[in-house]
């Protein structure tokens, strides 16, 4: 039996292309979980709960956590992801501010080592 798929919120998904296109080259993947990766490091996602986690650098996660009263991200239920902060949907009506912050995590991703990819 095939598992029931799963359709992102529209408005995160499109929270999500307007966050991503404020860096040149990042392409959106997944089409029901979407995700951006960079040297095969996946440093932003839309969970199946419609919340957007970024990867952030130690440093700069505290400074998220705190300042947007937010948590750890939840990739999956009962799973929280190492580095990944949850956007909080208020957040999300902030396009400057989540490009911003957006820009930090490739920035961390883009120093991470890199990763073979299967494709």
């Amino acid at each position: 039996m095939a598992k029931p798929e799963h359709t992102p919120d529209p408005e995160v998904v499109a929270a999500f292309d307007a966050m991503i296109a404020g860096v040149p080259g990042v392409v959106r993947k997944g089409a029901q979980m979407p995700y951006v990766s960079v040297n095969g490091n996946m440093f932003a996602s839309i969970s199946k709960a419609n919340v957007i986690g970024l990867r952030l650098g130690k440093v700069d996660l505290a400074e998220f956590l705190e300042a947007f009263e937010t948590i750890s991200f939840e990739g999956v239920p009962g799973h929280f992801m190492k580095e990944y902060a949850a956007v909080p949907y208020t957040l999300l009506a902030q396009p400057d501010t989540l490009r911003a912050w957006f820009a930090r995590s490739y920035a961390h991703a883009s120093a991470l080592k890199p990763k073979a990819t299967k494709r």
